[in-house]
């Protein structure tokens, strides 16, 4: 005998009348208990209203159209054999003439591979040069917009001074930006303005 109420699937296995090892208990729970008694008699009640329902088949097209607004999830390694079916040649002998020179080029590509790591002092060299290259490219870049904009005694004065003399010559190119980003905007509103 149980000393709790019959689970839903429980009641299910009576509804369906199953027979097997532990349906005895359940039954004669079900026979002592009220609440048992009256579960099971309303979901039989609805198991044969639902047997009442007349049958339905969906209309012609109806499946394609719902999975047409499905998004069917395709695993990567599919996808992946997919794509690589649609470049492998269909007869034996491209077959093999494809084999061979992925082959050829996977064994190149092994051995630049190889050639570069063992080469990798040069490679930092190059990179450092490189990088030499545009940090001085930058420098110069920022000294010419710097001595357009305050002038090549301004630039010899904050290549040459000190940290507080660069403040000072950053300071005053903020203010002179500032000041020509207000006369601009002055003289904008200035247009707009009907006549």
């Amino acid at each position: 005998m149980l000393d709790r109420h019959l689970r839903p699937d429980e009641i299910e296995l009576l509804l369906d009348e199953e027979e097997g090892f532990g349906v005895a208990p359940l039954r004669s729970h079900a026979r002592s208990c009220v609440a048992c008694q009256a579960e099971l008699e309303s979901a039989r009640e609805v198991m044969l209203a639902l047997d009442a329902l007349p049958d339905f088949a969906p209309s012609a097209g109806f499946a394609d159209r719902v999975m047409s607004e499905v998004q069917v999830f395709e695993p990567w390694h599919a996808a992946a054999t997919r794509t690589v079916e649609q470049f492998v040649p269909a007869s034996r002998p491209a077959r093999v003439a494809a084999g061979v020179g992925l082959a050829a080029g996977a064994g190149l590509m092994t051995a630049g591979g190889t050639w570069a790591l063992a080469r990798a002092d040069m490679g930092l060299v190059l990179a450092q040069l490189g990088l030499d290259r545009v940090r001085e490219q930058v420098a110069a870049a920022l000294a010419d917009v710097l001595t357009t904009v305050l002038g090549q005694p301004a630039l010899e004065a904050m290549q040459t001074g000190t940290p507080e003399m660069l403040a000072v010559a950053m300071g005053s190119f903020v203010a002179v930006a500032g000041m020509g980003v207000v006369g601009l905007r002055v003289l904008a509103s200035a247009s707009r303005r009907p006549r």
